[in-house]
């Protein structure tokens, strides 16, 4: 670049102008010509590189003393090589200062990439896997050792990728993280391949990981299943994922829960559902039963009498925890009428002792209609077939 203009005149600031005004002058030049802000304007452009070169020359206590002395010529004399043209210098010389003119970016657009900061710090990436147990272990809870394989900094290379660490500037982008192409009027700044924009590479790519700075990590983790679980239900292993690209921190492990089928339940959140057959006097007349829960708990149930087909008796709290703390589900037991399929002879005359004792006219209903009005009184005046069955019972 020409050195026409007065680097003062160029910021627009007097000879003893402090370093503050001097920031602030090229803070306003710099967001005013900003590439980005001015494609295809070669002026612009021009006047950014200006700005800029002036900026670099009077923020430096050393470089602006001899320029107060000598000028341009003295500056030459004292080794101090201006810009080439390259935007990539400016981008780089000025990264930790466009990051403050520009909330947090090295610039707007193209130019708002690593620069000599270095690549961002990414997140691992997350694992996944899964869990089968038993409703009883969801009930009360268990605990699994699971083996899983993830990707970890190589111990050899310290996640460098470098044999022993060593590492030399990457020779594409002179250690600047980026390469900055023109194309026509633009400028377009890409992160460097050769590197992934750290701005070095290994002397000697490390023979353990192949220079990709990870190797393939074989774990065994011991899994806590909490009581209440149901099929679905994921749990999170926080940081127990993929290793971190630049520094960043690992990803999670995400454990899909599968609770296999029970032989007598069926689940409904924390209720179970289960059917129980009773006997064809128990059901007339009442009684008492077990019935086998979880963890091979018996629990005593009450049958009332006069119970049909299809009754539902509650066990209160025997069921499963609920995740949300409300407390334990129930047991819901459906009853069924155990109905013999052979009878011995002695048992056949007792029922049709029993049929003649208590005679039931049949009514013939349509399904899902309601029992007529009259229906309804002859059944609150006869009683159920079970009623009648308990009061011939008792009257004997």
């Amino acid at each position: 670049m020409a050195h026409q203009r007065d680097y003062y005149e160029v910021l627009g600031v007097a000879r003893d102008a402090d370093g503050r005004t001097i920031k602030s002058a090229y803070r306003k030049l710099a967001l005013q010509y900003h590439p980005d802000r001015n494609q295809g304007d070669d002026e612009a452009e021009r006047r950014f590189k200006e700005a800029s070169e002036a900026y670099e020359v009077l923020s430096d206590d050393d470089k602006r003393a001899l320029y107060d002395r000598a000028g341009f010529d003295g500056l030459k004399s004292g080794g101090y090589s201006p810009f080439n043209g390259d935007l990539g210098d400016i981008f780089s010389q000025f990264g930790d200062l466009f990051s403050e003119f520009f909330g947090g970016q090295a610039g707007f657009g193209g130019f708002g990439g690593a620069g000599p900061q270095g690549p961002r710090p990414m997140a691992g990436s997350d694992l996944h896997a899964s869990v089968q147990v038993d409703l009883e272990d969801a009930a009360v809870g268990a605990s699994r050792t699971i083996e899983i394989e993830r990707m970890s900094p190589c111990g050899d290379c310290g996640g460098t990728g470098a044999e022993g660490g060593r590492m030399r500037t990457c020779p594409v982008c002179k250690g600047q993280g980026q390469v900055v192409q023109g194309r026509g009027a633009f400028m377009i700044a890409t992160t460097c391949r050769a590197c992934g924009g750290t701005g070095q590479v290994p002397e000697r790519v490390c023979s353990s990981c192949r220079g990709e700075g990870f190797v393939a990590d074989a774990r065994k983790l011991d899994i806590r299943v909490p009581a209440g679980v149901y099929s679905g239900l994921r749990l999170r292993l926080t940081g127990e994922g993929n290793a971190g690209l630049h520094g960043g921190p690992p990803g999670d492990l995400y454990v899909l829960i599968d609770v296999r089928p029970h032989e007598t339940f069926a689940r409904d959140g924390g209720d179970l559902h289960c059917e129980l057959a009773v006997s064809y006097p128990m059901a007339c007349t009442g009684g008492r039963t077990q019935l086998s829960g979880l963890q091979g708990v018996e629990h005593d149930l009450e049958v009332p009498p006069g119970s049909r087909p299809g009754d539902i008796l509650r066990l209160a709290g025997a069921g499963v925890p609920r995740l949300d703390g409300s407390g334990d589900g129930d047991i819901l037991v459906h009853l069924t009428i155990q109905v013999p399929e052979k009878l011995s002879k002695a048992q056949q005359k007792v029922l049709e002792e029993l049929n003649e004792a208590l005679p039931l006219e049949a009514e013939v209903q349509a399904v899902g209609d309601k029992p007529r009005p009259s229906q309804q009184r002859r059944r609150r005046r006869t009683g159920s077939f079970f009623d009648r069955l308990r009061d011939a019972l008792d009257g004997e």
